[in-house]
């Protein structure tokens, strides 16, 4: 009989634990008919019971094919469409490019000026004046 309670009382925290995490991570519009703190309270005080009320009762259930395209429920009409990664959206990779192509012309800029001192400093060291040369527009 001991066995018995043991087990009743592991399937009661297990059932616990899956309650809470899915209640904490449910999204705001998924939690139904009480706050999602109040349903924490509920499953944290009474376990078995609150746990169980929490599946049948307090989340918004998935649709049978479990929300993927086969079943007909479409991810956009309950979220704006985004891209899922930064490297799929145009506006970022356009964003990096312009940045990027910013910061190579200023080093490139840099480079060039740093060239033209070292070639005046080496031609005062060897007597020549230095020369003017036109300076190329980038």
């Amino acid at each position: 009989m001991a066995r018995l309670y043991i087990l009743f009382f592991l399937v009661q925290v297990v059932l616990a634990v899956c309650a809470l995490i899915s209640c904490l991570s449910a999204e705001d519009d998924d939690v139904r008919h009480l706050p999602r703190i109040a349903w924490v309270l509920i499953i944290l005080f009474f376990p078995l019971v609150g746990s169980i009320a929490w599946f049948l009762a307090g989340r918004q259930r998935k649709p049978a094919g479990g929300g993927t395209w086969a079943s007909g429920a479409r991810p956009a009409e309950r979220r704006p469409a985004r891209p899922l990664a930064p490297d799929d959206d145009p506006e970022f990779l356009r964003a990096i490019e312009e940045r990027s192509r910013k910061d190579d012309q200023e080093l490139f800029r840099r480079w060039e000026e740093d060239l033209r001192k070292r070639e005046d400093d080496l031609r005062r060291r060897e007597g020549d004046p230095p020369r003017e040369e036109p300076r190329p527009e980038v």
